[in-house]
Parts: structure tokens; sequence; C-alpha cells
């Protein structure tokens, strides 16, 4: 059974979530000069990337004579050695360390992370915090975009794992991990952001989606509203379900069922919020609050009622920039934090930590700025 806790640590960070549309395979998902690179030649792609074999051919030397005199191996003629390092420099090759050390028997200090789109700034603060934890302990993290296609999140878990990483962070498109559960036996652990696993019993660190959502509900009730518009995201992510629970609980504690007409789900981009809202505030009787579920579906909403004549209250659930600029009530919390508590469990786990799996939740906050305190106009 996993143990859930909250994390006890200050908030440092908030961050938006603005859309993105990208699409990266494999190699473009990765930094360049990446680990990928001692692989390219197998792939084909010596044509663009110069190769030993060139350097060998250029310094007139064999291939075996060139590969010690780039080690630095001893019994290279000091001109050899010279005339190779020229020639590797003319050609701009590179030995690639990190699968030198691998043949060596090193261990690689690689921690991959399968996100979302990492355009999306809340996507970029996670990997932010995750690289600032994982640098204290010697490891260095190595970035893919699964463009919430669970095909694709199965295709860089395969290429993450052929490349030996020590262990890998996942934002998890597919709905179910049970075919990672024969590589978490073989040693590589898993640590599951945002949204848990399911099918297989492995760290996670989720935010407090219920929760935060719940007093987002409460705040507009509280106020007077009855008639209060749901715009929610993806309804099959775990997330976006949490959000949506968490907002009906609140409804159906107060006996409230006005807002049931202006319920919205499967609103994945600021484009579609924009008309989803304007949908909604053409209806009559129209509501007099919005909670949108996140950062994206918020500046959709602003975009409609922002300079609005008695435009209705607004929350949103993730904070972002400029959002206490204009005024704009928000869910926040950390998403750095997320990543950091993410990369802790991975470390603790490459460290020899072998208990049950744990979940961490990071709480939320609600932050009124003026745009979800106003009360109903009609």
């Amino acid at each position: 059974m996993s143990a859930s806790r909250p994390i006890d640590r200050p908030l440092d960070s908030r961050a938006e979530g603005l859309p993105g549309s990208a699409r990266f395979d494999v190699e473009r998902s990765l930094p360049e000069a990446s680990f990928l690179d001692g692989f390219r030649e197998s792939a084909g792609d010596a044509g663009r990337r110069p190769t030993l074999t060139q350097v060998a051919a250029l310094a007139g030397v064999s291939l075996k004579t060139a590969s010690r005199a780039l080690n630095d191996e001893p019994n290279v003629a000091e001109a050899t050695g010279r005339r190779v390092r020229e020639a590797a420099d003319k050609l701009g090759y590179r030995l690639n360390g990190i699968a030198r050390e691998l043949r060596r028997g090193a261990t690689s200090a690689l921690v991959g992370l399968i996100s979302g789109d990492l355009t999306n700034p809340f996507y970029s603060a996670v990997a932010s915090g995750i690289e600032r934890e994982l640098r204290q302990h010697g490891l260095q993290l190595v970035t893919a975009n699964n463009d919430e296609d669970a095909e694709l999140e199965q295709a860089l878990v395969d290429a993450f794992l052929q490349r030996r990483v020590r262990a890998l962070l996942v934002v998890p498109s597919g709905e179910h991990h049970d075919y990672l559960a024969i590589e978490g036996n073989r040693g590589v652990p898993f640590v599951f952001l945002d949204r848990p696993p399911d099918g297989l019993a492995a760290d996670a660190v989720v935010i407090d989606n219920a929760g935060g959502a719940r007093a987002a509900a409460e705040h507009l009730l509280a106020a007077g509203h009855r008639r209060i518009a749901l715009v929610a995201d993806l309804a099959s992510k775990a997330p976006q379900r949490g959000r949506i629970d968490g907002f009906v609980q609140a409804m159906e504690a107060a006996g409230n069922e006005e807002w049931r007409p202006f319920l919205r789900t499967d609103v994945h981009d600021v484009h579609r919020a924009e008309e989803t809202v304007r949908e909604l505030m053409a209806l009559e009787p129209r509501p007099t609050a919005l909670f949108t579920t996140n950062n994206r579906l918020t500046t959709g909403a602003l975009r409609v009622v922002h300079g609005q004549a008695g435009p209705p209250a607004l929350i949103g659930f993730d904070d972002f920039d400029l959002a206490d600029v204009i005024g704009t009530t928000v869910v926040a919390h950390d998403p750095v934090a997320l990543g950091r508590e993410a990369a802790r469990l991975a470390h603790e786990r490459i460290s020899g930590f072998r208990g049950p799996a744990r979940t961490v939740t990071i709480p939320t906050s609600l932050i009124a700025r003026g745009s979800g305190e106003r009360p109903p106009t009609r």
C-alpha cells in the first residue's frame, strides 16, 4: 500500500502553462550532444556527424591507433597523437564520454524525464526542480516529450532504458503502466509525476488536485454564486478527474444543482477554452462564475471576460506569470517542489532504498486577487 504525506518544505516557485503542439522524436527531444551521440553511426547518421573512421583516414592512421590517441592511451607517438587530434578538430569529431565510461564498466549518471510539452512553463519548472536536486548528487537530467501520446511514451521509455539511465521520471500520458513492471524489477526505479501510475507499484509525486478544486468551489459558493461553470481539460487524465471530483464534492455538499448545465470537459487548449467560455457567456441565463482547471484554460477564459462590463467571477487552477498584475484568483502549487521531490525519491531508490512505493502530495493554496471575489451580477 502506498503511503501518502504532504511535503513540509516552503513553496518557492510558481509557473504557468501555455499550449504547445510540437511533437518531438527521441533524438530531437534530448539535449544536443546528448548520450545518443555514440549511437548515431549505427543508426545511419554518419553522413551528418563525423566518425572515428573518418578521423583515422584524415590522420593516415589505423582506426585502433586513432582510438588510442583520442583516449590518451600509452604507446602512441607524440606526433601521431597530435596528428589525430588535429584531424578530429578539423572534422569536429568529439568522443562520446558517457558511452566510453559505460564500456569501461562505469555507472551512468543520467536520469531520464519523460513529460508533457516542455514549452509549457509548468513542465519546465518541474524539470528545473528535478535538475537542481539531481545536480547535488552528481546526476544529470535528460528529457523527452511524450506529446500526450501513449505509444510515443513507450518508445521513449525503451530508448532511455537502452541507454542505461539510472532512473526514469515519467509524467504519464497512457492510462496503464503495467508494461513497466519488468523493467522496474530489473533495478531501474520509476517515479511518476503529476499523475499516479496504474498497474504498477511505483513512487509518485502528485498535486492535491481535489483539495485545491474544492477550495475554489467553496470560495465561489461563499461569495453567493450558484451558476458556476466548470471548464476542464481532458477528463481521462487523473489530475483533471481529481479537480472535477473536488469541485463536484463542494457543489453536492452545498446542495447546489444550478452548476450542472455549465459543465464543460475535454477542453484541451487556449483556443478551445476561449470558444467554450464565449459559448457559456452567450447562454441565458449565463453562469455568474467560472472555474478553469489549468492555466491554459484560464488564459482562454481571460481573453473572453477580461475588460467586460460586469464580468463573471473567475478562479483558475495553476498560477501563472502576471496573474497578480491582472488580478486573477488562482489555486496555486509549486511545480519546482514537485520536481524536486520526484528527484529525491529517485535518488533514494538509486542509493538502495527498497521500501514500498511512496506517494508525496504537493499542497495547494488559494490566492485571492480579485477575479474570484466578484459577486453575482444577475
